[in-house]
């Protein structure tokens, strides 16, 4: 199995590399060119950042039209989930409209970004109940693609899906064993 983690340039890529590896990954390309990720078995969009910096990157090399058509299991990771939905709140940018949701900044009075360890709860279908390492300043609205949610001041997603297309707010890469898990689970 060939895995593609897409590279530009808003991506936290050595440690989700060093994850892939440890799930049993051989076969990984790190890259941004369009032939290597439409015949990738498995795509990871990664991202950490400005959304409105990480879009126009995506726009440069033509990205964004790219993501949406992909037809293998895409796994989006904490910005790149934000970037999948509609609208993101930060820089005030349109997304790829995979999600409904739009990207909302957490309300006054609470610690951003929200950083560290925080309990995701999922449909029994997914049974991701467990710890998860977060880092992010905006959240995904709940909408009808959540299938996890997490609690910070709001109730927001952790995990959404739309036929091939998942996203985690949360970085599996930096969540240990249950991050491991939740990573084997997307490459099967």
């Amino acid at each position: 199995m060939m895995v593609a983690v897409i590279d530009y340039g808003a991506g936290n890529l050595t440690s989700l590399k060093y994850a892939l590896e440890r799930c049993g990954v051989v076969n990984l390309n790190i890259t941004s060119d369009p032939d290597v990720i439409l015949n990738a078995d498995r795509v990871i969009f990664p991202g950490v950042g400005h959304a409105a910096f990480a879009m126009q990157k995506l726009k440069q090399k033509s990205l964004d039209i790219l993501i949406p058509t992909l037809k293998q299991p895409v796994l989006g990771i904490c910005l790149g989930m934000q970037l999948m939905c509609a609208y993101s709140e930060e820089g005030e940018v349109h997304g790829l409209g995979i999600f409904e949701a739009k990207v909302r900044r957490f309300g006054s009075g609470l610690k951003v970004p929200h950083m560290g360890w925080n309990t995701v709860k999922s449909s029994t279908e997914l049974g991701l109940d467990n710890y998860f390492y977060f880092v992010h300043s905006y959240y995904v609205e709940s909408c009808p693609q959540t299938l996890a949610v997490c609690h910070y001041g709001t109730t927001f997603s952790a995990v959404l899906r739309h036929d091939n297309f998942t996203g985690c707010q949360f970085h599996p890469e930096k969540s240990g064993e249950a991050g491991e898990q939740f990573l084997k689970q997307f490459l099967l």
